[in-house]
């Protein structure tokens, strides 16, 4: 029996374009003699439609665009992810759900158990967990059809175990030959690995064959890397998808197990090249190209313009926007002030001829002092101070913004994690745009990209990263003015952003503790600006985004 994994990237609502794509990849694994092809979880919808599920006429689509999926299945059995309607009087009125479908007929239903409700998910919030977890048959082989979450429920990756059942565990009390797992599991640094883990366990412990499919490609702020992989029922891999692009894997499944089909049409990625990175940046890097590319072309786009300061964030933003669109598709405005280096503007010219990039030049001098001028009587007598500073970065970003509105621009902002963190950027300045590249990126890592990207030429000027980081807002102004290091910066950061440590448990790390408390407070004090920035890419366990939900009025004390 022939298996295929259809690693697609689908759009949320476009159900022609998601429709073509699953016909389409069902065809191709038809040319290959496949049996079966499996596509991923709510592909039909694209993950995560989020509260477009409450509008009755959006699930509706979604079971016509499911009808025409199953017109178009002839001579081959398809399990394809959709949402279904709950016609029991009570409970959610959804289901997240997976439809096994044969020559133009739905054979069986299967729903999501265990619906995922932290970080960035909020199933419980639209779907009824099934308690009815039944087979289904294909080719005489009993499968267990299980959705994402389902495979999440063992003790394996939690500290404590979140579910009180396993529906893997009862799909092979059912007699289950083979484990399938539909998926749209995003990216995050180091989730592969535990992944991994996860599902190795799952077919080692019960000497069943497991496939695994997932999701490709960008939704707003989450990025999905592909990385659908089968694995055999010693819980050894067999073979794998591509990260952070479309794939279609074709395996063989033979005596109660699963084994490489070695033909001119398989597409496969063999064991040696493994699912984990061993690259971390590399990884991270596919998945800041993959994300801009598919959010900026998703939502109705062409081109963007980054302004280009010569330092070294807004360097990492173009280099990854000319990956993701190319380098027709991007243009660089620097805008020099009166506090701007030489360098500065060098650098970024520099930069624009490495990239083949348009680069415009607008000085914001003459601006600045009419709006100083403008001023002059409110602020008479009054030192210059943050606000001045402020003022020059929300001249560069109504520019910014003219640019988009009179040519149709997507502005790309370039502020990273450790600065939107603790507020060190300016609302309606550098924050304008409609995506934040890299905002779940500590600064650290900002440099550790540069370096990568560096990696066989330089195409970032060297001088670009080895200068001190400054915003240029006032006379010899240095990051390093206001902020400590950024390896202790970011350090602090990782454990209060994304591993929720109190103070002493930081201080307890080996950091200074009126340090800890002080960068805590400028955390919390600039949640409004966050509520307030354009939607960034997710690469950490917790971005500032969706899956994080604080308050903005609260006085709780650290």
């Amino acid at each position: 029996m022939k298996i295929c994994l259809a690693q697609i990237n689908p759009t949320v609502g476009a159900f022609k374009q998601n429709v073509s794509k699953i016909c389409r990849f069902i065809n191709v694994a038809k040319k290959r003699g496949a049996d079966l092809v499996v596509f991923p979880e709510m592909c039909i919808v694209g993950y995560p439609p989020r509260d477009l599920l409450e509008i009755s006429g959006f699930v509706d689509s979604n079971l016509k665009a499911l009808e025409e999926v199953k017109n178009n299945v002839i001579g081959i059995s398809v399990i394809v992810g959709f949402v279904d309607r709950n016609l029991a009087e009570r409970g959610k009125p959804l289901y997240n759900a997976a439809a096994h479908i044969c020559n133009k007929n739905i054979i069986s239903k299967h729903y999501k158990s265990l619906l995922p409700t932290y970080d960035v998910f909020d199933e419980d919030r639209y779907f009824e967990p099934t308690h009815d977890i039944s087979m289904a048959m294909i080719s005489g082989k009993r499968f267990g059809i299980s959705i994402c979450e389902d495979t999440w429920g063992v003790d394996v990756i939690w500290p404590r175990t979140i579910y009180h059942k396993n529906p893997v565990q009862s799909m092979i009390k059912q007699g289950a030959e083979i484990i399938i797992n539909i998926s749209a599991s995003p990216f995050t640094i180091g989730k592969q690995s535990v992944r991994l883990k996860m599902l190795t366990d799952h077919a080692e412990r019960h000497k069943v064959p497991l496939i695994y499919v997932n999701q490709v490609g960008g939704n707003d702020d989450l990025v999905f890397d592909g990385n659908s992989l089968v694995i055999n029922k010693k819980g050894v891999i067999v073979c794998e998808a591509s990260a952070f692009e479309e794939d279609l894997l074709t395996v063989e499944f033979r005596d109660s197990d699963v084994s490489v089909v070695e033909d001119k049409l398989t597409s496969v990625r063999r064991r040696s090249q493994i699912v984990v990175s061993e690259n971390e940046i590399d990884s991270v890097y596919k998945a800041l190209i993959m994300g801009t590319r598919d959010y900026v072309k998703k939502c109705g786009f062409k081109k963007v313009v980054i302004g280009l300061s010569g330092g070294i964030d807004s360097a990492v933003t173009a280099v990854i926007a000319v990956k993701a669109l190319g380098k027709d598709k991007v243009l660089g405005v620097t805008m020099p002030s009166s506090f701007s280096s030489k360098g500065s503007i060098t650098d970024s010219k520099k930069l624009a001829k490495k990239l083949g990039i348009g680069c415009k030049i607008i000085p914001i001098k003459s601006i600045y002092n009419a709006y100083m001028k403008t001023m002059s009587g409110i602020f008479s007598r009054l030192p210059f101070d943050v606000t001045e500073e402020n003022l020059q970065a929300r001249i560069r970003g109504k520019i910014l913004m003219a640019i988009s509105n009179k040519y149709g621009y997507m502005v790309l902002t370039t502020g990273n994690k450790s600065e939107l963190a603790i507020g060190y950027c300016t609302l309606y300045g550098d924050m304008c745009g409609g995506l934040a590249v890299i905002s779940d990126i500590p600064k650290t890592m900002v440099y550790d990209l540069a370096r990568y990207i560096n990696r066989r030429k330089e195409i970032i000027p060297k001088s670009t990263i080895e200068k001190p980081p400054s915003a240029e807002l006032r006379p010899n102004q240095k990051d390093q003015d206001s902020l400590p290091p950024y390896d202790i910066l970011d350090g602090i950061l990782k454990a209060y952003v994304e591993e929720s440590k109190d103070v002493n448990d930081i201080v307890a790390l080996g950091y200074n503790e009126s340090l800890v408390r002080d960068i805590i407070k400028k955390v919390d004090k600039n949640e409004y600006k966050r509520k307030q920035a354009a939607p960034g890419l997710k690469v950490t366990t917790k971005a500032f985004g969706t899956g994080r939900r604080m308050p903005l009025a609260q006085l709780y004390t650290r």
